[in-house]
């Protein structure tokens, strides 16, 4: 008897199973055949688990119609044909294509609505009905970001206006005053500098209050390398005020730059080292401020020691001081020392302008004549400068994705006496063209022209090597005019390897010898993210236009890059 009750239990479960989990189908008609072709057409889901999955596609697919113009579609009936199909029967009506919508010109503008319709007058507007979900949410966004988040939006008085078309009232309520922010506190890092959130980030109290705008400009701290953002903005409303949280991270900024690099002397055959120190310090004092200090010894005796400072907004002030000394010498031939001061405008997070001058002093360190074109001189350069910035935060090897830097220099030249006026130009730039995930090529641009009616040998532009065209020494060409053009593809083997292709190719001018020439340099190289930082490998082998490559010519070049 037991076992008897035990079968019947189970037989009743399976069946019961069975039953619960059956397959339902939908099948929805219109009133007449075009109707039915109409409702196909919107692909409604026509297999469902039981019958409230069926009730929910069925309002569904009715605000679908009303969204495209079917405001009048009307429900007759759901009915089950037999134990696995239901019928639905909705009546479409009259489609209306347009809708003209009647608004208060003191809470909307004219310049806001013709971006949504090219019919706008002066107390109304008119657009196609499947338009008008996706509008009403954009204005009513747009009057949020006026100050009024708590406000709604819907239409009144709706109406048949003609066959196809409709009108209707804009209503716009609002319980609440206009919200400005009251008070700005920083969680996670007290210390961050003000400065940096009104002229850098643009957010300061008594400001209209959009919590969408706050969080487009929080995202600019991803191009800071001072700090970062630890989770979105938070906002709290009282009665009175509106106090905006602001959730920050201190982030290691300071750098230490290096490499070596090693190659064979074409002269002597033997092998050469050169390399340089980088030091960046940066927001220590947390004032936003950076000093660098450069130490570069070159293979041909070339040394060169150079200090930068940027002050950035002075007095809480949009206006910022950069000052630098540069100091390069020779061999026993001639040093030069540059000094230079700029003043900067931050513009916003992306772009920067610079204004200033600079002042050159060179010095012939040769005891006798010599037919070289090396003197003493001085110039006083007026410059102006502008910056462009672009980071991706999301990878750790190529934090910055495009950057651009244009210098202009005017001024004079005095030499024994007399002046000559000069011109120096520069820039350079490079973009990251992101392919996918891991592939991706690197392309950079630099070029300089020094303009003048004569020209001193220790007065010419200097490239070659690591930072311009790889393959050739440090320093080792003098020009009045050079282009370079430096390529890579890369791929990252994960977040912290990768390796790339090194093609380099070069044209300069040097007006003293009289010397057109174009250069190619080739190579290789692979980056390592370690805990220490970025270590790089470069190994390029370069040439002239009229020469061909030579294995001792090659140029290895180590880098390592550390953050504290």
């Amino acid at each position: 008897m037991r076992k008897t009750s035990l079968l019947y239990l189970i037989v009743y479960l399976l069946c019961s199973s069975v039953l619960f989990c059956q397959n339902l189908q939908l099948k929805i008609e219109g009133s007449t055949v075009a109707e039915t072709a109409t409702i196909d057409s919107l692909n409604y889901t026509k297999n469902h688990e039981n019958y409230l999955s069926i009730k929910r596609e069925v309002d569904s697919l009715q605000k679908t119609l009303y969204r495209i113009g079917y405001i009048e579609n009307e429900l007759k009936h759901i009915n089950r044909l037999n134990d696995s199909v239901f019928s639905t029967e909705i009546h479409l009506k009259k489609k209306y294509s347009s809708i003209s919508i009647y608004y208060d010109k003191s809470l909307i503008s004219q310049k806001l609505l013709n971006t949504l319709s090219k019919k706008v007058f002066d107390h109304y507007f008119t657009i196609p009905v499947g338009e008008l979900e996706n509008t009403l949410n954009f204005i009513n966004s747009k009057i949020s970001e006026k100050g009024f988040p708590f406000s709604k939006l819907y239409l009144s008085n709706i109406e048949v206006a003609s066959k196809s078309s409709l009108k209707a009232n804009l209503i716009v309520e609002s319980t609440h005053q206009k919200r400005v922010i009251s008070d700005i506190i920083i969680k996670g890092y007290d210390k961050f500098p003000r400065s940096y959130l009104k002229h850098y980030l643009k957010i300061k109290p008594n400001q209209t209050f959009s919590l969408n705008v706050i969080k487009a400009k929080t995202e600019q701290l991803n191009n800071l390398k001072f700090a970062s953002e630890i989770k979105s903005p938070e906002v709290l409303f009282s009665k009175d005020s509106t106090t905006l949280y602001l959730y920050l991270q201190k982030t290691k900024s300071n750098s230490f730059d290096g490499f070596l690099g090693f190659g064979t002397n074409e002269d002597t055959n033997k092998l050469q080292f050169d390399g340089y120190l980088n030091l960046n310090l940066t927001n220590n004092l947390n004032y936003g401020e950076s000093f660098r200090l450069l130490y570069k010894s070159d293979e041909n005796d070339q040394k060169t020691f150079e200090t930068n400072l940027s002050l950035p907004y002075l007095f809480k002030s949009p206006i910022g001081l950069d000052f630098t000394l540069r100091i390069f010498k020779r061999d026993s031939s001639f040093s030069t020392v540059n000094q230079n001061a700029k003043i900067h405008y931050q513009i916003n997070a992306k772009h920067k302008v610079y204004s200033g001058i600079s002042s050159t002093q060179s010095s012939n360190l040769l005891n006798q004549v010599s037919s070289s074109a090396i003197f003493d001189y001085q110039t006083t350069y007026y410059t102006f400068a502008y910056q462009f910035l672009k980071n991706q935060s999301f990878n750790l090897l190529f934090p910055i994705n495009s950057q651009l830097y244009f210098e202009s220099n005017f001024g004079k030249r005095n030499q024994s006496n007399q002046q000559e006026k000069q011109s120096l130009l520069n820039i350079d730039a490079f973009k990251i063209f992101n392919l996918d995930i891991k592939n991706s090529i690197y392309l950079r641009v630099n070029g300089a022209t020094l303009n003048s009616k004569t020209y001193f040998e220790n007065e010419l532009i200097r490239f070659g090597g690591i930072n311009s065209i790889r393959g050739f020494e440090e320093n080792s060409i003098y020009a009045t005019l050079l282009g370079v053009t430096n390529t890579e593809y890369r791929f990252q083997l994960n977040n912290s390897i990768y390796i790339h292709t090194i093609t380099d190719i070069a044209y300069f001018e040097n007006k003293i010898s009289s010397t057109e020439e174009k250069l190619l340099g080739i190579g290789f190289g692979f980056g390592i993210l370690t805990k220490t930082g970025l270590l790089k490998f470069n190994y390029a082998n370069g040439k002239t236009e009229d020469t061909s490559f030579k294995l001792s010519n090659s140029k290895i070049h180590l880098s390592l890059t550390a953050n504290f």
